[in-house]
C-alpha cells in the first residue's frame, strides 16, 4: 500500500468518465466524425460473411460462374471500403483523442503549478513528476493507438451480434449463450485487477519520489555516505512495482483461459443451432455459414479487447490520476479587498509547536519577530530546526500549532498569490529554465525590461559573466543552452529576488551552493539583493549571521539565544563556541 497519505487526489471511475466525456462534448464535429467513421467501417465488415453466406446457396443451388464472380468483386470492393474507412477513422480518432489529451496535459499543468506550496510538499514531487511523466505517456498510448482500436472492436462485436439476429434470431440466441461466459468472465476481472492497477501507479509514482530525492540530494547523499540506504529505498519501491505488475499479468492470464472458453461454447452454439435449423429447414446452409462467419468474426475484436485490456486497465489508472489532479479547485483570484497596513512587526511568527506527520516535535515555544527592513540570522547545528522555521515564515508550510502574520495579518487569510508576491524564498535548490536568459529573469516580473535587467545582474555581481555570454541577455541558457555555474544560478536567483520586489525575503542557505572561492561573492550578491528589505536568513556560514542586525539560536527545535553579533560573543554561550570554532577552522 501508499506510504504517504497525502498524496495528490485520485479521481473515481464516475468521476473519470464524466470529465473525459464532458472533454469530448467539447468537440461535438470532431467526436461525430470519428464515431461515424468507425461505426462505418465496422459495418463494412459485416458485408463478406453475409455475401459468402448467399454464395454458399448458390453454389447449392447450382448457379454459374458469372453469378460466384460477381459475389466475389463484392467481396473484394467491400474489403476496400472497409480499409479506407478504418484508416479514416483511425486517424480522425486519433487527431480527437490527442486534441481532448492536450486539452487536459494544459489543465493538469494549470493546477499544478498553482497547488498550494504546503500541498506538494505534503505530497512529494515524485508523485506529480509520475502523473505528469509515466501517466501523461500511458493514457497518449491509448487515446491515440489502443482507443480507436478498442472503440472499433466493440462497435464490431455489436454490429455483429446484430447481423445475426438478422440472419435469423435463433442463430443470434444461440450466440448469446456465449454472453453470460464472458460477463462472468468479466466480472471475475474487473474487481481482481483494478486494485492492482491503481496500486501500481502509486508505487511507480512512489519510486520516482525516491529516485528524485536521491539524485536530487545526491552531494548530500555522498557526503554521508548513505548511498545503500537510497538504494534500498529504491530497490524496495521497484521490487513493490515489480511485484503488483507480476501478479496483474497471473490475473491476466486466468482471464484470458475464461474468454477462450466463452468463444468455444458461443461458436458451438451457433454451429448446433445451424444444424438443427437447416435439418428443419427453418434456415439456408448459407444463412447457417454466414451465423458461423459471424461469431468467427468476433474472434479478433475479442482477443484485441483481451490483449490490450491490460493497457486499458493501466490507462485508466493513470487517466483517474490526471483528472484528480485537473479537477483540483482553480485557485483563487487574488483580490484587493484585504489592505495590509503598516505595522510595528513586517513578519512575526509564532510556533507553540510543528511536527511533520506523526514524527518527533521539530519546532516548539519558537517566537520570531522581524522589523521593517530589519536582518535576522538564524544558526543551529543540523537538524535544529532552522529551514522548518524558514519555510512556515515563507509560508511554504503552515506550523501544526501556530500561526505566521505580515504586517499583522495571518498569512492564510492573504492566500497563496498574495504570500508568494509578498514573501519570497530563495534557497540553494535554484532551477535555471531552458531559453533566453531575459526570459528566465522575467518570470520574477514580465514587464522588466533589459536595462532593469541588466541593473539586477548588476546588482548581485553578474556583469562579468554577462558580458562573456555570446548572446548576452538573448544568450539560451539551462538545459540544452549555455550551463550557468551553481554560483551564476544562485546569483540568477537573487536578480530575480530584486526584480520581484517582494517587502519580505527568506534566504535558506541560498548561498551554500558556492565553494570557498566564491563564498563571499556570493554573500555580498545577497547583502546588494537585500538591502533594506525585511530578511530572514538561514546562516550557512557564520559570517553571514555576523552581518546580520539580530541572530537567533536554535537547538532542538528552540531558541537558545538570540541578539546582535557583539551581544552574543560576549555573552560566552553556544554561539560564541559556535563563532570560536569556525572562526578558528576557517583560518587554520
Amino acid at each position: 500500500m501508499s506510504t504517504n497519505p497525502h498524496l495528490l487526489p485520485t479521481a473515481g471511475a464516475r468521476q473519470t468518465w464524466s470529465e473525459l466525456l464532458a472533454e469530448f462534448r467539447r468537440l461535438p464535429g470532431l467526436s461525430a466524425a470519428a464515431v461515424a467513421l468507425l461505426v462505418a467501417a465496422s459495418a463494412s465488415g459485416l458485408v463478406a460473411p453475409f455475401v459468402l453466406g448467399r454464395l454458399v446457396d448458390d453454389v447449392v443451388a447450382g448457379a454459374g460462374t458469372d453469378r460466384i464472380v460477381r459475389w466475389a468483386c463484392v467481396i473484394g470492393a467491400a474489403a476496400v471500403v472497409a480499409g479506407v474507412l478504418t484508416a479514416a477513422g483511425a486517424a480522425v480518432s486519433a487527431r480527437l483523442g490527442e486534441t481532448v489529451l492536450a486539452r487536459l496535459r494544459e489543465r493538469v499543468l494549470d493546477r499544478a503549478l498553482h497547488l498550494p506550496s504546503a500541498t506538494l510538499e505534503r505530497a512529494g514531487t515524485g508523485d506529480l513528476v509520475a502523473r505528469a511523466g509515466d501517466d501523461v505517456a500511458v493514457v497518449t498510448t491509448a487515446i491515440t493507438g489502443i482507443g480507436p482500436l478498442m472503440l472499433g472492436a466493440v462497435l464490431t462485436i455489436v454490429l455483429t451480434a446484430a447481423g445475426l439476429f438478422t440472419l435469423d434470431w435463433r442463430l443470434g440466441l444461440a450466440g448469446l449463450i456465449a454472453a453470460p461466459a464472458y460477463v462472468l468472465a468479466l466480472r471475475w476481472y474487473l474487481p481482481q485487477s483494478t486494485p492492482y492497477y491503481a496500486q501500481e501507479r502509486i508505487t511507480t509514482g512512489e519510486r520516482s519520489q525516491a529516485m528524485a530525492g536521491a539524485l536530487h540530494g545526491a552531494a548530500t547523499v555522498r557526503a554521508y555516505g548513505t548511498e545503500d540506504v537510497h538504494v534500498a529505498r529504491i530497490a524496495d519501491r521497484s521490487a513493490a512495482a515489480r511485484d503488483l505488475s507480476l501478479t496483474v499479468f497471473g490475473i491476466f492470464t486466468r482471464f484470458g483461459l475464461r474468454i477462450n472458453r466463452s468463444e468455444f461454447i458461443g461458436l458451438g452454439s451457433v454451429l448446433v443451432a445451424g444444424f438443427l435449423l437447416v435439418r428443419a429447414d427453418a434456415v439456408t446452409v448459407g444463412a447457417a455459414t454466414a451465423a458461423a462467419l459471424y461469431f468467427h468474426r468476433l474472434f479478433n475484436p475479442i482477443g484485441l479487447i483481451l490483449m490490450e485490456f491490460d493497457a486499458v486497465m493501466q490507462a485508466g489508472a493513470s487517466l483517474a490520476r490526471l483528472v484528480g489532479v485537473a479537477s483540483l479547485p482553480a485557485a483563487a483570484v487574488p483580490t484587493n479587498d484585504l489592505e495590509v497596513q503598516d505595522h510595528e512587526a513586517a513578519l512575526s511568527v509564532t510556533v507553540r509547536r510543528h511536527h511533520y506527520e506523526d514524527g518527533p516535535t521539530v519546532l516548539e515555544d519558537v517566537t520570531l519577530t522581524l522589523a521593517a527592513g530589519e536582518r535576522v540570522a538564524l544558526v543551529g547545528a543540523s537538524g535544529a530546526g532552522k529551514s522548518t522555521l524558514a519555510a512556515i515564515a515563507a509560508g511554504i508550510i503552515a506550523a501544526s500549532d501556530g500561526e505566521a502574520r505580515l504586517r499583522g495579518v495571518p498569512l492564510n487569510d492573504l492566500g497563496e498569490v498574495r504570500v508568494r508576491k509578498e514573501i519570497a524564498l530563495v534557497s540553494q535548490e535554484v532551477h535555471v529554465f531552458a531559453g533566453p536568459l531575459a526570459d528566465d529573469l522575467r518570470l520574477a516580473r514580465p514587464d522588466a525590461d533589459d536595462t532593469e535587467i541588466e541593473k539586477a545582474l548588476d546588482r548581485v555581481g553578474a556583469t562579468g559573466w554577462l558580458r562573456a555570454l555570446p548572446d548576452g541577455l538573448a544568450t539560451h541558457v539551462g538545459e540544452g543552452g549555455h550551463r550557468l555555474t551553481a554560483a551564476q544560478a544562485q546569483q540568477l536567483a537573487l536578480a530575480r529576488l530584486i526584480l520581484a520586489d517582494p517587502a519580505v525575503a527568506v534566504l535558506d542557505e541560498a548561498t551554500a551552493e558556492a565553494g570557498s572561492a566564491g563564498a563571499r561573492d556570493l554573500d555580498r550578491a545577497a547583502a546588494a539583493a537585500t538591502e533594506g528589505r525585511t530578511t530572514l536568513i538561514v546562516a550557512h556560514r557564520l559570517i553571514q549571521a555576523a552581518d546580520a542586525d539580530r541572530i537567533l539560536v536554535l537547538d532542538h527545535g528552540r531558541v537558545v539565544e538570540q541578539g546582535t553579533h557583539a551581544e552574543l560573543l560576549a555573552a560566552g554561550g553556544r554561539y560564541g563556541h559556535l563563532w570560536q570554532s569556525w572562526n578558528g577552522g576557517a583560518s587554520s
